[in-house]
């Protein structure tokens, strides 16, 4: 009988104290009341957003689905740290054990508020799209992905400090080894000052076909902070340091508004003055009189020089067109009209050829 008391006795001591100064019926209500809120939880992920998405969807302006979106997981955290918050203060602790669960308290709401200022960031990024006169897509896009950082650095020494780590030493340190980095790291940083400079100067953006004599000619894909991705092609896919961009000429083939032609028209030596001026005047005739070409952007159209076995026409000319395949056809066109000018004019194209005069004796 008296083992029974004995142990009644360690059981009840056992219950009351429970866990940090906390009965056990304390510790199994407040997980009761966690677990109502996890419930509570699911709810809102499968009711609330489910009719926010919805109802989001119905407009036609992105900004309210992305910011529906970019806000749920914070919905369903907010829960738990409701749930958490409530059933600690249900249950009575030792002074060290409140310390400590206050402590995780303020922790899960500065998770949670910057939680939420970090996904608020996103939907920022379809605001500033409204400048798109004074920065690139590429740009915006850097400075959502700079503020999402910054937000997470903030956030982690917010939630140190609750902890008693001083984040100061840490930034000393971080700063002695920051310049450790920065020496043997100089390509990385030219790298990601040249991409700065590409994309506040807007010398191309994502869709670009650029062209950089003797290193590269294709299709910007990416531009990232160190390097940009550029799709050659035959498909091929290069990773160009961003420096080159900087340190070299860019030629922003899709700018081009007006294609150049330039062409040498070789006409035979034995072509007469009359038939010189007459293939010479209709070439120039055609150009200014057809819509394929810009003739404000300037038409040339002149006997150029006398080479080894031709007389050379200058054709200079601008198509109207901005496309590169369009621009093929306007030359097709010429290249086709220029032949039957000659030929109806009686010349004949030259080719190279030398004369062999043999001395008789």
């Amino acid at each position: 009988m008296e083992i029974i008391n004995n142990f009644s006795d360690i059981f009840l001591s056992v219950w009351k104290k429970g866990i940090l100064g906390v009965d056990i019926f304390q510790i199994l209500i407040g997980i009761g009341i966690f677990f109502i809120f996890l419930i509570f939880r699911g709810l809102i992920s499968k009711l609330i957003i489910k009719k926010l998405e919805i109802i989001s969807k119905r407009t036609s302006n992105k900004l309210d689905d992305t910011f529906v979106h970019s806000l749920e997981g914070p919905a369903r955290f907010l829960p738990i740290v409701l749930g958490f918050f409530i059933a600690s203060y249900y249950m009575t602790f030792s002074s060290d054990g409140r310390e400590i669960v206050d402590t995780i308290n303020r922790t899960l709401i500065t998770i949670l508020i910057f939680w939420v200022i970090h996904q608020i960031i996103e939907p920022i990024s379809y605001i500033l799209s409204g400048l798109d006169k004074l920065l690139t897509r590429e740009l915006i896009g850097w400075i959502i992905k700079s503020l999402k950082i910054l937000i997470f650095i903030l956030g982690l020494a917010a939630v140190l400090e609750l902890w008693g780590i001083k984040i100061g030493p840490i930034i000393a340190g971080l700063g002695l080894f920051g310049v450790a980095v920065a020496l043997g790291a100089q390509d990385l940083f030219k790298n990601l000052i040249s991409g700065i400079l590409v994309l506040v100067e807007k010398r191309f953006k994502i869709g670009d076909w650029i062209a950089v004599e003797g290193i590269i000619e294709g299709t910007v894909e990416n531009i990232g902070f160190r390097s940009t991705s550029i799709r050659k092609f035959d498909k091929s896919l290069a990773i160009i340091p961003n420096f080159q961009f900087a340190e070299n000429a860019v030629v922003n083939v899709s700018e081009t508004s007006n294609w150049r032609i330039r062409w040498i028209i070789t006409l035979q030596y034995d072509s007469t003055i009359e038939q010189l001026k007459k293939v010479r005047e209709e070439i120039e005739s055609y150009i200014n009189s057809s819509d394929d070409y810009n003739q404000s952007a300037g038409v040339a159209v002149r006997i150029e020089k006398f080479s080894d076995s031709s007389i050379d026409i200058l054709v200079r000319c601008f198509t109207n067109s901005n496309s590169w395949s369009n621009s093929l056809e306007v030359k097709e066109r010429l290249a086709i009209e220029i032949k039957q000018i000659v030929e109806k004019n009686g010349a004949s194209f030259a080719f190279p050829s030398q004369s062999i005069y043999i001395e008789k004796k």
